[in-house]
Parts: structure tokens; sequence; C-alpha cells
């Protein structure tokens, strides 16, 4: 008998009053697991332990060998191994504020977002920018599974990414229920077929780590330099956004209290930003094997996952077996990350058409404008062209996630110019506040500007440290100048009950939310400005006249 703990089981009473046909289909499609909204307690029955590895189960993805590899063949072994290792640094060092504030408050980085400095339509920049990662990453992660299934199948390359891309469908459409499951019994699986062939090779041939560590690339002598060891940086910072979808699982973690407080936080650290020590351990690997292939393979292939892994499985096992795994592997890695490419891309994309538009189409409408972004890339043939693309969008990601990181580190708990606790409501925020919205416009666009040369050959290497450095010295500049004043628009949102419990949890008292009629927790909701009643965070958002939305309160003097 499984000893996992299932999601809580909505019952959702029948409305008194009917909504409107749009908020009755988001609240229903977001009581499944809270989409859109802040998950509420009574949801959340997973021990901290069982939410880090459900976490964990979705970076099992292959895009990390592709990466290491690229990086190796344009720098060599020891520039890529360095650059791996500054990314991680900074992945770390950023992620770890955003997995706090999305564990400790119940949110998705979405919603930290918009209290961090961006707004509440300011965020819908970050968001799209998130979006885009997901199907990026889809279509790498397909492109890859495609490649696997040509050389086990004889498959064409086009409709392995039609292949890829249709069969997540089913998986997506049931939400956290099916990723949960999939992600806990898949990951022995798939860490048994990527550890054993490593473990193996090392252990009968040591001089494949020679051959690994001497290195030198295709071109030039392999010596570390700084300009090299930036651009495969930049490659792979463009992971730094991956922190999104570990949010989307963090923000199920139980309340913190003195009980577990040691296994909460560990859980938080390991599935948080303790994801890139797995990354960066697979792009090292991706390097290995790559190196290992490249002799049988030439640099052409020796990035892809397959190839590498085929190489490997073939010294070690009867010849019969070699494919089938090889491919099993692959397959099963996609599936594993792109169910959450999808379902985050959904998210994100649905959340910020809900704001602009004050409608709910539905989330998967927008699993299917995903997935055809996704295919479109693969069509492509963005794996020809894998380092240009990720080096580009590394420079938006950084952006973003540094400006956030930077306000609720140091915005929020140095200058305390932020409020603490974070702020996602439409009515208690400004539109757009320009802290995080500078931030992050001017950290991006100079940094793209300097990654296409528009600031000269020489500074083009220092583009994504560009990115991080002007959003981490202008987000609090902003905020400064600001003096903190476009936070929020309100500071009460008309509820006496107490935001936060006595521990600092989002408080679990419900009250019932008079559009939609549904029972919330406390921090979900807000008094309605028509009525003596409160309104769900969504119900405000798909408020298409702004009749429950609270009025901007008056300045003080």
């Amino acid at each position: 008998m499984s000893t996992e703990p299932r999601l809580a089981e909505a019952t959702e009473p029948e409305p008194a009053l009917k909504a409107a046909p749009s908020t009755d289909q988001a609240v229903k499609e977001t009581l499944e697991d809270y989409t859109l909204r802040f998950a509420p307690r009574s949801y959340r029955r997973w021990t901290p332990m069982v939410v880090a590895t459900t976490a964990l189960g979705g970076i099992a993805y292959m895009a990390d060998f592709s990466i290491g590899a690229g990086i190796a063949f344009a720098h060599g072994t020891g520039n890529a191994l360095v650059a791996i290792a500054v990314a991680a640094v900074v992945i770390f060092v950023t992620g770890f504020p955003l997995a706090y504030y999305g564990a400790r408050y119940n949110i998705d980085l979405d919603l930290i977002t918009r209290g961090s400095g961006f707004g509440y339509y300011g965020s819908v920049l970050t968001s799209v920018i998130f979006a885009s990662f997901t199907f990026i990453f889809f279509a790498l992660e397909g492109s890859i599974m495609a490649q696997g299934l040509k050389l086990g199948l004889g498959m064409p390359l086009w409709l392995g990414y039609l292949v890829s891309t249709l069969m997540v469908i089913p998986l997506v459409i049931y939400g956290m229920k099916a990723l949960s499951k999939l992600q806990v019994w898949t990951t022995p699986i798939w860490l048994l077929l990527m550890v054993a062939p490593l473990v193996y090779l090392v252990s009968n041939d040591p001089g494949t780590v020679d051959r690994f560590l001497a290195y030198a690339g295709t071109d030039g002598d392999g010596a570390v330099n700084t300009a090299s060891v930036l651009l495969g940086a930049g490659v792979c910072l463009s992971l730094i956004a991956q922190i999104g979808e570990q949010i989307d699982y963090l923000r199920f973690m139980p309340p913190k209290t003195e009980a577990n407080k040691r296994s909460w936080w560990t859980a938080v650290v390991m599935a948080g930003p303790g994801w890139v020590v797995l990354g960066a351990l697979k792009q090292a690997i991706g390097v290995f094997l790559a190196v290992y292939v490249l002799a049988e393979v030439g640099p052409a292939v020796a990035t892809e996952p397959i190839q590498q892994f085929k190489g490997a499985f073939d010294a070690m096992l009867p010849s019969w077996t070699v494919l089938p795994l090889a491919v099993a592997l692959v397959v099963i890695s996609q599936i594993k990350i792109n169910v959450t490419n999808a379902y985050s891309g959904s998210l994100a994309w649905t959340n910020s058409f809900t704001r602009v538009t004050k409608r709910y189409p539905g989330r998967m409408v927008f699993v299917l404008v995903n997935l055809g972004f996704a295919l479109a890339l693969m069509e492509a043939d963005m794996f020809s062209f894998l380092n240009s693309i990720l080096g580009f969008y590394s420079n938006c990601a950084i952006a973003w996630v540094v400006t956030v990181a930077t306000d609720i580190g140091v915005n929020k708990y140095l200058l305390k110019l932020s409020p603490h606790a974070p702020e996602f409501r439409r009515g208690m925020l400004y539109a757009v506040n320009p802290v995080g919205v500078v931030a992050f416009v001017a950290a991006s666009g100079l940094s793209i500007a300097m990654y296409f040369h528009g600031l000269g050959d020489t500074l083009q290497p220092y583009s994504p440290v560009a990115a991080a450095l002007i959003a981490f010295v202008l987000t609090p500049v902003m905020a400064i100048v600001t003096k903190g004043k476009y936070y929020l628009r309100r500071t009460d949102d008309g509820i006496d009950e107490p935001m936060l419990d006595a521990d600092g949890n989002p408080s679990a008292v419900t009250l019932d939310c008079h559009v939609c009629r549904q029972p919330y927790e406390r921090p979900d909701l807000a008094a309605c400005q028509t009525h003596d009643a409160v309104v769900c965070s969504l119900c405000l958002s798909t408020d298409k006249v702004g009749d429950h939305v609270l009025p901007a309160q008056p300045a003080t003097a």
C-alpha cells in the first residue's frame, strides 16, 4: 500500500448564486490544484520530503547533457566545468529567496513577482518570459526524444517531434495529481539508467577521466579564460528560470512549525535552489559522455544524449539491450520534464491572459498554445542552434530572477521599503511598480544589446554578468528613489481576521467568496467594495467592471 499522501479531494458545494460562465469555469478548474491562486493549507497534505522528492523528479531532463557537451566542444573541458560551477552558484544564490517565499507563503513565482517590485500588471512581462522558458525547453527535450526515436525506431524527425508533443497532453490535463504520481514512480528508473553507465565507465576504464579532463575543445587550446567561461556560463544561466517550475511544487509545502522546521528547511533548500546541484552534475556528465563517444560518432552528433548513452550502454551491456535502454532513458526523461513544462507554461499564459482580459478561457487552451510554440521550434531544428537560443534567452531570465531575488533579499529585509509579506491580489497592488519593471527592462535590454555585439565585441561575453549586476543595483536604487510607495495600493484589505497565524504561516481560517460561493482561506480573499462580503483573488481577477475591487486608499499626510 502506498504511503504517499493523496491530494485533498476538493468537494465543491453547489453555488447559491450562479457565477458568470468564465468565473464558474475558472473556479472549477483552479480547485483541481489551486492554479493561479494561493494554495490553501487544507489542500497541502504532503510531508516536506514528499514535496521535495516530487519537485526534484521534474528536473530529469536531458538538456543538461547537451548543454554541457556544447560548451565543452566550443571551449574545452576546463572552461566548461568552471562555467558550469559559476552558473550553479548564481542560480543557487538567486533561487534561495524565491524558493523560501514560494514554500512559506504557498504561492507560485508569478504571484511572488507581483508583490516583489512588478505590480499587478507589470508581472505580465515576466509571465511571458517564464512561458517562453517552458516552451523553449519543451522543444529542446522534444528534439532529444525525436533523436532517440529516430535512432531506435527509424522514425523521421518531423514525426518524432509531433509524437513527443502530443503524448504529454493527456497527462497535463489532470494537473498536479497526475504529475506527482508520474514523478514519484519514474524517478528510481531514471536514476538507475543515468548513473549505472557512468559508474561502469569510470571503474572499468580510468583513462576516460584523463581524456575527459584533457579535452581542449574543437577550437583553441582549452586553457581556462574569462571570456570562454562567461560565454559558457551564459548558456547555463538560461536555466535560472527553472526555479519557477520548482516553486510550482514547493507552493504545496506544509506550514513551517517548530516541530518540522528541520525537515521543512531541508526540503526547501534541496528542491528549491538545490535542484542546480543535480543540474550541474548532469552538465558535467554530458561533457564526460560527449568526449567518450566523440571519436566514434564525431562532434556533429556527440551532443545528442541518445548518442552519449548509446555509447555508454554499449560498453557495459549486450548489444541487443543498448538501443532499447537508451531510448527508454530518453523517453522517460522527456515525459518527466515535459509534462511539467507544458503544465507550468499553461499556468503562466493563463495567468497573464486572465489578468489582461478579465476572462478565463480554460487552462487547456494554453496547454495547446504552449505546445504549438514548442512544436514550431522543433520543426525549425532549434537543436542545431541551441547555444545561441539559450545564450540570448538567459539575459532576460537572469534580469527577472535577480530583480525579484534582490527585492526580497535587499528591499524587503535590509531596506524595508518593500512589504515583508508578499501581496498578489487585485486592488491591493498598483498596476505597475517601477522598481522591478525599470530594473528588469534596463538589465535585459542592455545585456541583450551586449550579447548581439551592440556595445562591441570585447563586452559581448559579459552580457550575463551585465544582466545580473544591473538588476542587482537598479532594484534597490529604484526602491530608494520611489521611496517604496508603488508597492501597495492599499495596506488594508478590509478583513479583520489576521493574514498570518501565530507561527507566521498563512492563516487557515476560511470564508465564503461572495461571487463564486466557494470557501477559501484567509490569504486568498479581500473585502468587496460594493457588498458587506469578501471576494476571492480569482473572482477579483475576472471582475470586468471592477465592482468588487477595493478603491485605492487615500495618501496619508
